[in-house]
C-alpha cells in the first residue's frame, strides 16, 4: 500500500510533498499580519479586527500570562465559545509557551471538572456569559486564576448623537477574583516575536478525545504537528487564493476540526473568518452568509442538510452562490446532500476525514478532481496508510480486504497525556491505529466502514452500524438515523435501528424490514426499532452510537 496509489489522483498543483518549517504556529499569524495588516482577520456581530489588531492582542496577551508566571508546556483552559477573545486567547497562550485545553462550553460542570482535573489546568480564560458555571468550576479544580472576556468587548456600539464607534470592557457579570481579559491585554506591552516561547517539539494542544479505544483521553499536539497539518490541508485546497477568502466558522473552535481545518488554515491563508457562536442557530449562520459572503464553509452533513431545506434558501431570498469550497467531517456525507448543496452553491462540497489524534485531517476529497460517493478520499500529502488485518491485529489486511486504518504522518499526535499505556495501544512502531475499520480502491480512495469498537456481532456475523444506516438513510421516510447492537438472549446481539421520521410520514418495524430485505444480507436487518424525535450527537455532529439505547428522546 505505500506504493501510494493516491498521488496519481491529485488535483494539479496539489504537492506529493512539503517541507514543513521548524516554526511554532503563531508564525502563520505574524506573517499574515506582516503581508495583510489591514485586512480583517475577524468579524463577529458587526465588530470586526484587523490582523495588525489580533497580532497585537495575542502578544500582549502572551507577555501578561508570562507575568502571571505561566511555565513552558503548561496547560491552560479555554473556556470560550465562537467569539474573538477565543482566537485572542489560543495564540496568546501559544506565543507564551502554554499549552491549550480548548473546553467545549455545553458541557455541564462535571463534564469539565473532570477534564480540567485530568490535565491540572491552573489558568481558565473564559466569558462573561459562563461565569457562573466558571465559579462552579473553580472550587472543584485547581484553577487558581480567571480571566473573563466581556461579550461586548469588540462589538461597535455608538454613543448617542455620534458616529464614531466606541468599545465597551467590562460591563456583565463575573467570577469572584477574576480580571477582565481585555484589561489584561491593555495593560501588558506586546512580546517581541523573538521572545516567543512557542518551540516546533512543545505541546501546542492537549485535545480531549474519546481516542481510538473509546475512553476520554487528551491527545497531545505538538507546534510541529499543527504546523504540518495547517500546510497540509492549505495546499490541497488549490482553488484558494491567500488574502482574498472569507472563511464562515460556525462549527466550534473548541474541536480540533474548526481549530485547525477552520482557523489555522484560515489564519494562514490570511482570510477574514466570520464567526457564529452557535451552529445550530440557522438565523444567524444565514445573516452571516448574506453579509459577509462566505468563499470557504467547513461544517458538518446536518448544517448543510438544513440549509438545503431552508425556507428562504429554497425561495431564492438568501443566496449560497458566493461558496466555492466546503469540507464536510465528523460524520458521513450522504450524495443527496452533497448533491442538492452544491447546486445551490455553484461551488463543490467534499468530504473528509479526521480524527484529534492527528490534529485533524488525514484525508479529503480531491478539490476540483474525482469525488467518489461514500469515499473520505485520498490522504493528504505526506500521510501513509495501512490497512491492518482484522485477524491478527498485526499484518497488512489481504489486498481489497477491510482492516484496521492506520496512519503515519507528520501530524500525529506524540500521545495522550498521562497515559502511557492508552498511548501504547493507539501508537505502534510510528503508526496511529484509528479504530476505524477502511478499505481502500484501485485508485487510493478511501472508505470508512465503521467504528472497530461499535462492531456488531449477531450469531457470530460481522455487522457495521454505517452500512445498515446507509440503506435506511435512502428511504423517503427517514430523516435520519441511527445504528447500534443490543442485548440478545438468542444470538448474543442484535441489530436496532433509531430512525427520525421526516414530518408527516409513519413507519413500522416490518416496513423497515422489508425496506432492509431487499438490500441487505438477513443477519443486518434491523430486530428492533425506535422512532425518537432525535438522534444523540456530539458537538462536532457525529451520532453517538452508545448512548443510543439509553435514548429517551
Amino acid at each position: 500500500m505505500l506504493d501510494r496509489p493516491w498521488l496519481r489522483r491529485y488535483d494539479a498543483g496539489v504537492p506529493h510533498h512539503i517541507d514543513f518549517p521548524a516554526v511554532g504556529l503563531p508564525e502563520f499569524l505574524e506573517r499574515s499580519a506582516q503581508a495583510f495588516p489591514r485586512r480583517t482577520c475577524l468579524f463577529f456581530r458587526g465588530g470586526r479586527l484587523s490582523y495588525q489588531a489580533v497580532n497585537r492582542r495575542t502578544s500582549q496577551l502572551a507577555s501578561a500570562l508570562l507575568d502571571l508566571g505561566l511555565r513552558p508546556g503548561e496547560p491552560v483552559g479555554i473556556l470560550i465559545p465562537n467569539m474573538p477573545s477565543f482566537v485572542l486567547a489560543f495564540y496568546g497562550i501559544h506565543k507564551a509557551g502554554g499549552a491549550v485545553v480548548a473546553l467545549n462550553p455545553l458541557y455541564t460542570v462535571p463534564e469539565l471538572v473532570r477534564q480540567l482535573n485530568q490535565v491540572g489546568v491552573r489558568k481558565l480564560l473564559t466569558t462573561s456569559s459562563l461565569a457562573e458555571r466558571t465559579q462552579l468550576v473553580r472550587e472543584q479544580t485547581s484553577v487558581e486564576t480567571v480571566w473573563v472576556s466581556d461579550e461586548e468587548a469588540y462589538l461597535p456600539v455608538r454613543k448617542q448623537g455620534s458616529a464614531a464607534p466606541r468599545r465597551r470592557v467590562g460591563r456583565g457579570v463575573r467570577t469572584d477574583g477574576a480580571a477582565w481579559m481585555e484589561q489584561v491585554i491593555e495593560a501588558h506591552p506586546p512580546l517581541s516575536p523573538r521572545d516567543w516561547k512557542a518551540r516546533p517539539e512543545a505541546p501546542a494542544i492537549l485535545q480531549f478525545s474519546g481516542g481510538t479505544t473509546g475512553t476520554s483521553k487528551a491527545a497531545i499536539g505538538l507546534h510541529r504537528n499543527l504546523v504540518a497539518n495547517t500546510l497540509q490541508f492549505r495546499r490541497w485546497l488549490v482553488n484558494l487564493e491567500d488574502g482574498r477568502e472569507t472563511m464562515l466558522l460556525a462549527i466550534p473552535l473548541s474541536h480540533v476540526y474548526g481549530m485547525v481545518v477552520g482557523m489555522s488554515v484560515a489564519v494562514a491563508a490570511a482570510a477574514r473568518m466570520v464567526l457564529v457562536t452557535n451552529a445550530r442557530d440557522l438565523g444567524e449562520i444565514l445573516g452571516a452568509i448574506k453579509r459577509y459572503r462566505p468563499t470557504i464553509y467547513p461544517g458538518v452533513p446536518t448544517m448543510y442538510n438544513a440549509l438545503n431545506t431552508h425556507p428562504d434558501v429554497v425561495s431564492g431570498k438568501v443566496s449560497l452562490r458566493s461558496i466555492k469550497a466546503c469540507i464536510s467531517g465528523s460524520a458521513p456525507l450522504l450524495r443527496e446532500t452533497k448533491q442538492r448543496f452544491e447546486s445551490l452553491t455553484g461551488g463543490k462540497l467534499v468530504e473528509g476525514y479526521g480524527l484529534s489524534e492527528a490534529p485533524t485531517a488525514t484525508h479529503c476529497n480531491p478539490l476540483l478532481g474525482e469525488n467518489r460517493a461514500g469515499s473520505i478520499g485520498l490522504p493528504l500529502p505526506d500521510v501513509d496508510c495501512r490497512l491492518i488485518s482484522l485477524q491478527d491485529g498485526v499484518s497488512d489486511a489481504p489486498p481489497g480486504e477491510p482492516g484496521e486504518l492506520a496512519i503515519r504522518s507528520p501530524n500525529v499526535m506524540a500521545g495522550y497525556h498521562g497515559q502511557p499505556e492508552e498511548t501504547a495501544l493507539a501508537l505502534r512502531d510510528g503508526w496511529l491505529f484509528t479504530g476505524d475499520i477502511a478499505r481502500m480502491d484501485a485508485d487510493g480512495y478511501f472508505y470508512i466502514i465503521d467504528r472497530k469498537k461499535d462492531l456488531i456481532k449477531p450469531g457470530g456475523y460481522q455487522v457495521w452500524p454505517r452500512e445498515v444506516e446507509e440503506v435506511l438513510a435512502q428511504h423517503p421516510g427517514v430523516l435520519e438515523v441511527g445504528v447500534a447492537g443490543v442485548p440478545d438472549t438468542h444470538s448474543g446481539e442484535a441489530v436496532k435501528a433509531w430512525i427520525v421520521l421526516r414530518e408527516g410520514e409513519s413507519l413500522s418495524l416490518e416496513e423497515v424490514q422489508a425496506w432492509c430485505r431487499e438490500r441487505l444480507a438477513p443477519f443486518k436487518i434491523p430486530r428492533a426499532v425506535a422512532f425518537p424525535s432525535s438522534l444523540p450527537r456530539s458537538p462536532a455532529g457525529k451520532i453517538l452510537r452508545r448512548e443510543l439505547d439509553a435514548w429517551q428522546a
